[in-house]
């Protein structure tokens, strides 16, 4: 799988990360789609909604030593 956008450091990201994604599916035995999928659709999810989460967590604890601070 080849990138062709004409954009040479587009092209030349893509096809490092395809390769790197072949070579760690490899690794782990399993298949470039399958890898896809467990990047892509299950660990990445979930990781942006831990991080949602977090930033949530955070604005609520800043909010309230903000408030703290003008008694």
């Amino acid at each position: 799988m080849r990138a062709n956008t004409g954009i040479e450091w587009i092209d030349f990201t893509f096809d490092f990360c395809v390769q790197l994604l072949f070579d760690a599916a490899d690794l782990i035995g399993i298949s470039y789609e399958e890898i896809n999928v467990w990047l892509f659709c299950i660990i990445w999810p979930i990781l942006s909604l831990i991080m949602f989460a977090e930033i949530i967590r955070l604005r609520l604890k800043l909010n309230i030593l903000d408030k703290d601070k003008h008694y």
